[in-house]
Order: structure tokens, then C-alpha cells, then sequence
């Protein structure tokens, strides 16, 4: 009897699972870096002046700042993984064309590298390039889903998006309160918010939830810590 809990669970191909927890994970740790950079902004700005108004300004500089670098950093990323692996789909479809003995007997020993006996992985090896060959060969050699590369264009799309969205926390939280209370209630927040993406990471990861929980509030902490100070000395000295 097959359990209600197998039956729940997802029978896509893992390249195609492992692709989207990888974009979850890079949405939360986006989400990370614009909760972490407009709150050290806005706290240090704060720290040297109690005017809402640079305080939004720099807040908003820094989310733009942020969600453009953050973009285009991902566009390149992604941009050189894909053409790296389009070269070596390339190589290997031309590999395929030119001497495909030399590619199957390559194909069976990777497979009997991965466990299978002799017999076993020249048979497999020869079913699944009676199959699809490219497809094989990108799959077990290189890694490769061939129809299933990254684009970067989503990529940088949800690096920025994920960004604002986190930067968005921060700037809310420091001009919604009392005066007196703007620096208190953003440091609070930010670290709540920080505590709960550290714990939506680990579990998307299956990391330790109590250990990336405490890098990150700590981190944070550290963060925002050193912009007030930093705010308040430069506040002082120019005011």
C-alpha cells in the first residue's frame, strides 16, 4: 500500500525541483540582502538626523541602488553559467556526431562509476542512447538538463523583486513610528524579519533552523549596530 505521504510528493524530474528550490532559496537570501542594507542605510541616517525626509530619500536610494545591483549582478551570473553550458552541449553533441563508440563506451563507464555492474551499465548505456543520446550524455556527464537551462532574465526579475520586497520592510518600519522610536522598532523588526528568512532558508536547505536563525540575527544585528554608530559619530562631527 503506497502512503498518502508518497503519493504527495512531487514526481517531476529532481533537475526541475532542485531548479525551483534554488529560486526560492535565492528569492529568501534577496529578500535578506534589501532587509539588511536599506535598514544599516535608514538606521545610520537616522542616527544622524531626525528629518523624515533624507531619511526616505536615502532609503529609497538605496533600494533602487540595491534592487539594480542585485539585478544586474544575477543577469551576469546566470548569463555566463548558460553560456558555459550551452559550450559544452555543444562540444558534446559534436562529440556525439563524431565518434559515437567512443561516447557510449564513455557513457557505460560513467554509469558504472555510479554503482552499476558491467553488464548492467553498457546495457543501460546503450538504452538510453537508443533513447535520446545528447540527452543522456548531457544528463550523466555534465549535469545538464539541455531544455532546462537558467534564464537570466527571471533570474535578475527575481533577484530584484525579492530585494525590493525585503527593502521595503525597513523603510516602512522607520518612518511609520514616533520619533523617539524610529531606530528601536526598526532594529526590532528587521531582526524578527531577519529570524524568520534565516528559518525559511534553512528549511528550504534542510540546514540546522536554530543555526541559520542565529547567523542571521546576528549578522544583522552586527549590521545595523555599526550604520548607527557610524550615523551617529558622522552626524556629530558635520552637524
Amino acid at each position: 500500500m503506497v502512503s498518502a505521504s508518497h503519493d504527495a510528493e512531487p514526481h517531476g524530474g529532481s533537475g526541475s525541483i532542485s531548479s525551483r528550490l534554488n529560486w526560492l532559496r535565492a528569492g529568501v537570501l534577496g529578500a535578506n540582502d534589501g532587509i539588511v542594507s536599506t535598514a544599516g542605510i535608514v538606521v545610520g541616517v537616522a542616527a544622524a538626523t531626525v528629518d523624515r525626509g533624507p531619511i526616505f530619500t536615502a532609503g529609497i536610494a538605496g533600494l533602487v541602488a540595491g534592487a539594480v545591483s542585485m539585478a544586474l549582478g544575477e543577469y551576469v551570473s546566470v548569463s555566463t553559467q548558460r553560456d558555459t553550458e550551452r559550450a559544452l552541449l555543444a562540444k558534446e553533441r559534436r562529440e556525439l556526431q563524431e565518434d559515437p563508440a567512443a561516447e557510449l563506451d564513455e557513457l557505460a563507464g560513467l554509469l558504472e562509476g555510479r554503482g552499476l555492474s558491467v553488464s548492467t551499465a553498457r546495457t543501460a548505456a546503450e538504452e538510453l542512447t537508443d533513447h535520446n543520446a545528447f540527452a543522456a550524455h548531457a544528463a550523466v556527464e555534465l549535469g545538464i538538463t539541455p531544455g532546462d537551462l537558467a534564464n537570466p532574465w527571471a533570474a535578475a526579475a527575481s533577484s530584484a523583486v525579492s530585494f525590493t520586497l525585503g527593502a521595503l520592510l525597513p523603510l516602512i518600519a522607520i518612518l511609520l513610528p514616533p520619533m523617539a522610536l524610529r531606530v528601536p522598532v526598526t532594529m526590532v523588526g528587521m531582526l524578527l524579519a531577519l529570524a524568520v528568512t534565516g528559518l525559511l532558508s534553512a528549511r528550504l536547505g534542510g540546514a540546522p533552523v536554530g543555526k541559520a536563525m542565529a547567523r542571521n540575527v546576528i549578522g544583522g544585528a552586527l549590521a545595523l549596530g555599526s550604520t548607527y554608530l557610524v550615523g551617529h559619530l558622522v552626524g556629530g562631527l558635520i552637524s
